[in-house]
């Protein structure tokens, strides 16, 4: 990220937020953090990035901030309000017309990203506060898992929604009462979906429907003891081929999607909780945030470390990595 003002000549672009109030933007290839923005009031929950990589979206306390990649401006250009608590994920459309955004006001908002209102333009309430929120490739369904175990289906073409999983042991067979669902993910080709809990557990449903008119409709597949404490985070890889999740316990693991099997472990005893994690476009490289304030470039294939981010003061509890190319 060139901080001269000359535009995002790069492709590569990494940021990291959490509770230092601060987000860092690193030339990923270096490790040379190029430029720290002040994100005052808060810390920071989630990141993402917009698809043109013109804008990074801050999710904090009771607001989403916009900040300008390829300008030097310290301020946010955008600041979207009105939730009366903590803001814990954001996402986009894949054209970025819309954001999509997850709290603990118990409710998935959806931005309009063209209107000048910068109110919310839909709501979905639910009973409980939302932990994440998970946009199918389909681009028409918004999965929201809450702090009670329940996942909901809000279909954004008709605003049908369902309420899929309760507490997880319906479909699954097994007591999980008061689990908290900590993140959900869909893999790229829709053809799986893993949500995991405060207790460790991963499941995994496989995907049917989805297209035209049809709705989603999920089938119970697997469970995984994946973590031995709370888990924080799931993401499938580009390819679809494997499924990353991080937790408490100090540990990111790998698995195989073909038949959710671990394919690897990466272990640092330093970085204490992981709070995040991305791919890279190619699947080849796993970047982690962490509890010490480090963010870190795996390789998938061997397991080591190959570049380390430090910088930030305090946790890294978020961060947003896009080194694809800008469809024209």
């Amino acid at each position: 990220m060139c901080n001269d003002g000359q535009g995002t000549a790069e492709q590569v672009i990494l940021a990291t937020g959490g509770y230092d109030h601060s987000i860092k933007l690193w030339q990923a290839h270096t490790g040379v953090c190029q430029r720290t923005v002040q994100h005052t009031d808060s810390q920071v929950n989630a990141l993402d990035i917009t698809p043109d990589k013109q804008l990074i979206a801050a999710a904090g306390y009771q607001h989403i901030r916009m900040y300008d990649l390829s300008s030097t401006n310290p301020s946010p250009v955008i600041n979207y309000e009105g939730v009366s608590k903590n803001v814990t994920g954001v996402g986009f459309q894949e054209e970025g017309k819309w954001m999509y955004t997850g709290g603990e006001d118990c409710s998935a908002r959806i931005w309009d990203l063209r209107s000048r209102n910068l109110q919310c333009q839909r709501i979905f309430q639910v009973s409980a506060p939302v932990n994440c929120v998970c946009l199918h490739p389909n681009q028409a369904e918004l999965v929201v898992g809450d702090q009670s175990g329940v996942i909901h289906l809000w279909d954004l073409k008709t605003d049908h929604n369902e309420q899929l999983v309760t507490m997880l042991d319906r479909q699954f067979r097994i007591p999980e009462a008061e689990a908290s669902i900590q993140d959900i993910a869909i893999d790229p080709e829709g053809l799986h979906m893993a949500a995991v809990n405060n207790r460790g557990h991963c499941y995994i449903w496989s995907l049917t429907g989805g297209v035209g008119e049809e709705p989603t409709k999920l089938n119970p597949k697997q469970k995984i003891d994946a973590h031995m404490r709370y888990a924080l985070k799931c993401k499938f890889s580009p390819d679809s081929n494997l499924l990353v999740t991080t937790s408490a316990d100090m540990t990111v693991r790998i698995w195989k999607t073909s038949n959710f099997t671990l394919m690897r472990e990466l272990k640092l005893e330093a970085q204490r909780w992981v709070w995040d994690a991305a791919f890279s476009a190619d699947s080849t490289y796993i970047l982690t945030a962490s509890s010490d304030g480090v963010a870190r470039l795996w390789n998938v294939e061997t397991g080591t470390v190959e570049r380390e981010y430090s910088g930030h003061q305090k946790a890294i509890t978020s961060l947003a990595f896009r080194d694809e190319l800008v469809k024209e």
